[in-house]
């Protein structure tokens, strides 16, 4: 029997593309589905969830600007590197979720497929939801889909990494950065997930993941005035309304969760893409 006393790890935030410990100094215990502990995890503070929205803005023009073609390159990469750690998070979705094995790897290898489709969707968005309007009159008109601006996401509390992929990748397809608050239960697989990012060519405030409470952050990211939209997938039982209202105050664009958590291994199509899009109208003189 070996008597190496085994490393126990104390995951934190990812914030403006580093690691950051919580401001506040709050952490909490992860343990698997049997109650065993797994590793310690940054308890997110109000003003974490500001700083990573500071930082997502100020990614912004340098993610929304990259071609559509190019995000599509980089997205890809994000799959390469998850690839590379595959057995990483089988280990984590398993001791998180409760998952045997076989299902465990089925879930990772999912959630890197996920990202693949979403990285082929990149540059048809324009093809498929933009066109050429007709128009009475000696004028071009062009219609296109643009970001939103800063996503907040709340993760699904159940589906730690295929879950938290399908609601992520679509928000980065479409040009707009996230701030995601995972799964307070089964954060490692998000944390994991960040090391993937920060070791690829996603550019630094592009995502920003907090561990903790969707229940705390939840009300400050719905009412703070620099988050353009907000993802209420992982919203806690009962307070989803609530932080709709708090949405409202500053005219934010809203996904409500469904009743019960949604089929993640079903064909996402667009509907996880099109909330965060804006179409931009041009109108053009012809012969000019």
């Amino acid at each position: 029997m070996s008597d190496r006393l085994a490393v126990r790890k104390t995951y934190k935030l990812y914030v403006n593309g580093a690691f950051p410990r919580s401001e506040s100094g709050r952490t909490y215990e992860v343990t698997d589905t049997r109650g065993h502990f797994l590793a310690n995890a940054a308890r997110a503070s109000r003003k974490d969830a500001r700083d990573a929205v500071v930082a997502a803005r100020a990614a912004f023009p340098k993610w929304s600007a990259m071609t559509a073609y190019n995000r599509g390159q980089v997205l890809y990469r994000v799959a390469e590197v998850m690839e590379g750690r595959h057995a990483q998070f089988c280990e984590e979705v398993a001791a998180g979720e409760g998952l045997s094995t076989s299902k465990a790897r089925a879930a990772v290898d999912a959630a890197i497929d996920r990202w693949v489709w979403y990285a082929g969707w990149t540059d048809k968005l324009a093809a498929v939801l933009g066109g050429a309007n007709p128009v009475a009159g000696p004028y071009f008109d062009f219609s296109m889909p643009e970001p939103t601006g800063v996503v907040a996401v709340l993760a699904p509390q159940q589906s730690s990494l295929l879950g938290l992929v399908s609601v992520l990748a679509p928000v980065l397809a479409g040009g707009n950065t996230a701030v995601v608050v995972t799964s307070r239960e089964r954060p490692l697989p998000a944390v994991t997930l960040a090391e993937v990012l920060a070791t690829s060519d996603v550019p630094g405030g592009t995502v920003n993941l907090l561990t903790g409470d969707a229940e705390e952050l939840g009300t400050w990211l719905a009412e703070h005035a620099d988050v353009d939209a907000i993802d209420l997938t992982g919203a806690p039982a009962g307070r989803a309304m609530e932080f709709e209202r708090e949405a409202a105050g500053t005219v934010k664009r809203v996904v409500r969760p469904t009743a019960a958590e949604p089929d993640w291994t079903a064909d996402p199509g667009l509907s996880r893409m099109t909330p965060f899009l804006e179409t931009k109208t041009v109108w053009h003189p012809i012969g000019v």
